[in-house]
Formats: C-alpha cells, structure tokens, sequence
C-alpha cells in the first residue's frame, strides 16, 4: 500500500494546465510569415526531427514538476505486519498405566490405557504455544516428558507408556506431587494438571489430599478423570491353555477423592464410561483453558519521495541537454 503523506501538494497540479495553455498561446504568437511566389518546391521537404519532436524540451519541463509535486506529498510504501502476543499455559498430564488400566471397557477391543493415550494426543495436538508435560505413575511416579513446546517429542513419548513399565498400584498422591514439582517454578499465568486413573490411592508417601493442599499453594488447578464404567468391566486374561480370555472385574474409582482434589484446587472432577465421554472431557477443559492470544496489527512505511527526486532531476538534465544541443535554437 502507498500513501502521501502531504497530499495538499497535489494543489499544485492545477498549474500544469495553465503552463500548458500558456506554451501555446507564445508559441502561436512566436510564429512569422514569409512570403513565397511559388509553394511547389517547399511541398516536397520533409519535416525534420527536431520539427517533430520539438515540444519534447516543454514535455520534460512538464514531467519535471510533476515529479517534484509527488517527492513533495512524501509518498510512502507501507507494508502490514502482526505482532501476537501469547500467554500460554503450563500443563502437565498426569496418566495412570496400572494393571487395572488393561481393561476394555472405554473402546471395543482397546484398554482404557491404549484409548486415554489416543484422547490425550489428540488433545496435544490441538493446544498451540502451551508447555505440555507428562507423569506416568502406577505404585510410583515418575516424569515421562518435562514440559517442552516440542509437541513431536511429547507424543513419542506418549507413545511408548505401556502397562508394567512401573511396578504395579495406584500413587495418586505422588503423582500429583511430582507434577507441582514441576509446575511449582513456572512463570505461566495458569498452571495445570491433567490426572486420569481407574483406581484409588494404595501406594506412595503422599496421600492425595495432602498433595491437592500442596497444588493449591502453588496456584496449580487440578482437573481429575476416573477412567471406567460404573459397575464391572471386562478384564483380559492370558490363559496358557485356553488362551486370552476376559473376566469381570470390578470398577473400584474413588470418585470422592477425585472430586475433593479438584474442589480444593479450583479444577473439576469428570467421569469417561467411554472413549466419546472422554473426548469430550478433554475438550471441555480444553475449552476451560483456553490459551490468551492477542494480535497486534502495524504498518512499516518506506520512504519513497527520493525516487520521485532523482526521477526529476535525471530528465532536468536531460532537458538542459536537449535544449542546448539538438534542440537549440539559433537566434
């Protein structure tokens, strides 16, 4: 885009057709006659060059001011630019990978584990200019991915969680623990924890409640998700002679607990029964959590007016040349 700054200039064009009208008029009044006896002979000369370029001196003297009255509206070229300016969110997702979490009650032939990582990378992707991290816990806890802009690592990492890669129980407490701990020295304006387990707290040092109290100290919201439908749930079993089987279990998630954790961290407690449930869990807090984006629009402007001068003053001396050499006049 291309604007003038001084465009009151522009006034100073009404002159050009003056100046016009002005070069005739003396051109006209310039003109002689001669007399001839006999006009045979002067119909086969032919007009010069110079005869028919001869109004090129006052062409240039016109495109001189000209350019001079646009260099004197200061034309400028701008170009548009954003400035986005983000507050993103620290979150840490906190995933249980006990045995418990074999079971296939979420999805058709899929664990509640193998449908939470779905979900959860599904979620992943969605976020822009977050830190996201992970701790995977089960009887203990420890950090899968610290918190990283590098969603493509995250994911890897996410990848590779399976059941039996901790000894087995339910660490709720420590879980949350190690999650503050990580969260507990951010600078983000809002802090996180995303928790999901199908069970109830029987290993760690810390009880979950202590760990909610300590999450709070620390401006850390906690939103919890007990993974399972209510009552019984198919259990797979590998039987070396009939092979894999399922067997009822029970569901056993500490709904109480899981909602005092949120109550006391300003989060909320949700219940998946299924694979949509849970996609729509995680959307909501998604939506909950929404990261602060603020664009700022601006134009950079360039100076264009010693374009327009040294355009005016290249044909200003190529019409003092002209008119000194090929179109001069002899008096």
């Amino acid at each position: 885009m291309i604007r003038f700054v001084n465009p009151e200039f522009f006034a100073l064009l009404l002159v050009i057709p003056v100046l016009i009208w002005w070069y005739f008029r003396r051109l006209n009044k310039a003109t002689g006659s001669v007399r001839f006896s006999n006009l045979g002979n002067l119909k086969d000369i032919r007009a010069t060059t110079s005869k028919k370029f001869r109004h090129l001196v006052f062409v240039l003297r016109m495109a001189v001011i000209v350019l001079l009255i646009f260099a004197f509206a200061r034309p400028q070229s701008g170009i548009k630019e954003e400035k986005i300016i983000t507050e993103g969110i620290d979150i840490m997702l906190a995933m249980d990978v006990s045995g418990s979490m074999l079971a296939e009650d979420l999805a058709r032939h899929k664990s509640r584990l193998d449908v939470a990582k779905d979900v959860a990378s599904q979620f992943i992707n969605q976020r822009t200019n977050d830190r996201i991290g992970m701790v995977v816990f089960s009887g203990k806890s420890f950090t899968q991915c610290p918190l990283t802009l590098d969603y493509g690592i995250l994911l890897k990492f996410l990848k590779e969680i399976h059941i039996g890669m901790i000894e087995d129980g339910t660490a709720i407490g420590m879980a949350i623990a190690n999650c503050v701990n990580r969260l507990r020295t951010s600078k983000a304006k809002s802090k996180v924890v995303i928790l999901l387990t199908d069970g109830r707290n029987n290993r760690g040092e810390i009880d979950p409640i202590t760990a909610a109290q300590i999450a709070k100290t620390f401006n850390i919201r906690i939103y919890t998700i007990g993974a399972g439908k209510h009552g019984e749930a198919l259990f797979p079993i590998d039987d070396p002679f009939l092979g894999k089987r399922y067997v009822p279990m029970k569901v056993d998630i500490d709904d109480e607990v899981l909602t005092r954790i949120a109550d006391i961290t300003g989060g909320n407690y949700y219940r998946a029964t299924d694979k949509t449930g849970l996609e729509k869990i995680y959307q909501k807090i998604g939506e909950l959590e929404k990261t602060k984006i603020e664009v700022k629009e601006f134009t950079r402007y360039t100076e264009l007016f010693v374009n327009f001068l040294a355009a005016a003053l290249g044909l200003f001396l190529l019409e003092i040349v002209l008119a000194n050499t090929y179109f001069r006049k002899i008096p």
